[in-house]
């Protein structure tokens, strides 16, 4: 049970903008196989999408303090990030599980006023899928 509170929060933390990786963990244990696969893979996706959700939360309520002279964008990084989004809109999000680039993909689609249901399809199809790839790229399907 350890192992799988393990594989959430590293999940869960590998979502949110911390530089966490959480495929070595994922992948320790389904070579090991002490869990079935499919319990694994539901474990991570849990995680890495309930992190991505707090991402899309922060953005969803980060103008609120735009006026804040700590707020950490400027003007020119928000409009950049709409201008991005509203040009490539939520098709986007079919790219939050790759590393570096789809943590603040997920930040801007709340931002951006991105309806929750169709941000949690999308994300959950994509962090899901990138777990079962990986799962069947080691042979543990």
């Amino acid at each position: 049970m350890l192992s799988l509170t393990g594989l959430f929060f590293s999940a869960f933390i590998a979502a949110t903008l911390l530089p966490v990786q959480s495929e070595a963990v994922l992948t320790l244990l389904l070579v090991g196989g002490d869990y079935s696969a499919s319990s694994l893979l539901l474990v991570a996706t849990a995680g890495n999408v309930l992190g991505a959700l707090v991402n899309w939360m922060i953005g969803r309520f980060l103008m609120r303090y735009a006026a804040h002279p700590r707020f950490p964008f400027s003007g020119a990084q928000i409009c950049r990030a709409e201008r991005f989004y509203g040009r490539v809109g939520w098709v986007s999000l079919f790219a939050s599980w790759v590393p570096l680039i789809g943590d603040p993909i997920t930040v801007v689609a709340g931002l951006m006023r991105e309806p929750l249901w169709r941000f949690l399809l999308v994300v959950t199809f994509a962090k899901g899928g990138r777990y079962l790839i990986l799962a069947w790229l080691i042979g543990a399907l």
